[in-house]
């Protein structure tokens, strides 16, 4: 079947557009699809982020809870007589100068998910409303929907001004909205503590990395922006007021536990912005120490933070990407990659500065590949032999190489060697491989080892992640980089304090001495 088209009337709306727009030619009417899942109804559409800030809420303000909020922070108190009514967590005021940020620098890739909002008419808080029969249930449901085909599958809610819409999930993204459309009219914003309290300057137009955008301009494309909003009736009908409470409380504990955070592993293996997880992504399935090889086990653990003593992966993708941010971090070059603060997202790094920072990573682990301990992976040792202790069974060499935290400590080490001290990358793996030669990665949990005590817990006989710092410090004094004193009489401190135990320091005789008397080795001599 053909349809005539008429280039007459072509682009123009139709009957049944020009009675949407009718229909639709007011704020509280939202064009919704209803949804339906067990006993809960929805109905999903989109609104500006104008519409947004403007007419969403947040629960502490409806009339139910009105005496029982602080007046500082918003946040409803808890007591005997809200415990049961309360359905969000607490906010926290401290993520929205992040959000803000955020939505005013990302113009093109920015996007938040859906919000889950509950419409609540007035009379939901009042028990004599003749919505409510004898029986205290309700006679209809707190959503007006008045569908527009036979099915009902879409239809306009109508919003009144006796309707309070409120977030049930998204309360920080709409106060991310909301800062947005206060900085944009004001030119300013403050950034507060998790209750409110006012922290630092305030966040100016002028401060932040925006070229040739003016405030009123950027007002006008966010507020034409949509954001995806799904609306809950607050009381279905045939529900009692204690139902529909428990049934919007258990939406939202439900929407929060379903929804699983990344970890940081399968956070590194997704980011496009981050430039170090892109560089490291590179690194991983190029570099022959690390890509997959047919009849070889692989060689990362892409999604866990930890590697298992008997596992046979040598590192895992978060390591790498700590390791990447750690070692090109060190070049001034690279700072730029580091979101502005924590929580920001960062900006994706330009291709030309892609490639640089991968280059310069693959030539780490082209040092790294030629260290005596990761040759072994070569001459068919697994890296369970190489990783566990010497006490174990059976019994291993206790390699700091093949732990992450050692990796990360070692990397981060030469990155300062190289870019701050302008140590060639070739002199630092002579020196180092000489060190390795001579079992200096070795059995960490023998006294005769540097690492003892630093990156090894002999109390615990496990490894001590909160050593990291110091192995770094001492990878660039092994390297010959601590010339002065003061910096090296420090070292030797913070070594002799990670030495003792209950008052009773080792030395690398492995004999008891006095804190004092614990020495440093001579760095590595070509």
């Amino acid at each position: 079947m053909t349809i005539a088209r008429n280039p007459k009337t072509e682009g123009q709306p139709g009957e049944l557009g020009q009675l949407l727009t009718e229909l639709l030619n007011n704020s509280d009417r939202i064009l919704v699809q209803p949804t339906s899942m067990g006993v809960t109804q929805g109905y999903i559409g989109a609104v500006s982020l104008e519409w947004a800030a403007s007419h969403i809420g947040y629960a502490s303000e409806l009339p139910l809870f009105k005496s029982h909020i602080d007046p500082e922070t918003q946040n409803i108190e808890r007591g005997a007589e809200t415990i049961d009514a309360i359905l969000q967590r607490p906010l926290d005021w401290s993520r929205q100068a992040i959000l803000v940020q955020y939505l005013i620098t990302h113009n093109w890739d920015r996007k938040f998910p859906p919000l889950v909002v509950v419409i609540s008419p007035h009379w939901v808080d009042n028990p004599q409303a003749p919505q409510w029969d004898k029986n205290g249930q309700a006679t209809c449901s707190a959503a007006q929907y008045i569908p527009l085909d036979e099915h009902g599958k879409i239809g306009i809610l109508d919003l009144s001004s006796s309707v309070s819409v409120f977030a049930l999930d998204g309360q920080h993204r709409l106060m991310g909205i909301q800062g947005v459309i206060e900085l944009l009219t004001t030119r300013k914003i403050q950034p507060y503590s998790k209750l409110k309290k006012p922290v630092g300057e305030p966040i100016t137009w002028d401060k932040l990395p925006i070229v040739n955008m003016h405030p009123q301009d950027k007002l006008a494309a966010l507020n034409h922006e949509t954001i995806g909003i799904e609306f809950i009736p607050a009381v279905l009908a045939g529900e009692t007021r204690q139902q529909a409470q428990r049934r919007i409380r258990s939406i939202f504990v439900h929407l929060n536990q379903m929804a699983v955070k990344l970890s940081k592993g399968q956070l590194a293996a997704l980011d496009e912005n981050d430039g170090f997880s892109i560089v490291c992504r590179q690194v991983a399935v190029n570099h022959p120490l690390l890509q997959d090889e047919p009849g070889r086990k692989p060689r990362i653990n892409w999604d866990s933070a930890t590697v298992a003593t008997k596992s046979t992966v040598l590192t895992t993708l978060q390591a790498l990407r700590d390791m990447a941010e750690l070692y090109l971090g060190c070049y001034p070059k690279f700072r730029g990659w580091k979101a502005p603060q924590p929580g920001l997202v960062p900006y994706r790094p330009e291709p030309e500065e892609l490639a640089l920072g991968t280059q310069e990573l693959m030539s780490l682990f082209d040092g790294l590949a030629s260290l005596p301990s990761y040759q072994k992976l070569t001459q068919g040792m697994e890296t369970p032999d190489l990783r566990r202790f010497g006490f174990e069974r059976p019994p291993g060499l206790g390699n700091i190489l093949f732990r992450p935290v050692g990796q990360i400590a070692i990397a981060h080490g030469i990155g300062k060697v190289v870019f701050h001290y302008q140590q060639p990358l070739e002199t630092v793996f002579k020196k180092l491989v000489k060190f390795d030669a001579e079992g200096g990665f070795n059995h960490i949990e023998y006294p005769q080892s540097i690492w003892y005590g630093v990156l090894y817990d002999p109390n615990k006989r496990r490894v001590r992640v909160a050593g990291r710092s110091l192995a770094t410090d001492l990878i660039v004094y092994l390297l010959g980089e601590i010339t002065e004193l003061m910096d090296e009489a420090m070292i030797r401190k913070q070594l002799a304090e990670a030495r003792t135990f209950e008052n009773r320091a080792i030395n690398f005789e492995g004999r008891i001495v006095k804190p004092r008397e614990v020495g440093l080795p001579d760095p590595i001599d070509l």
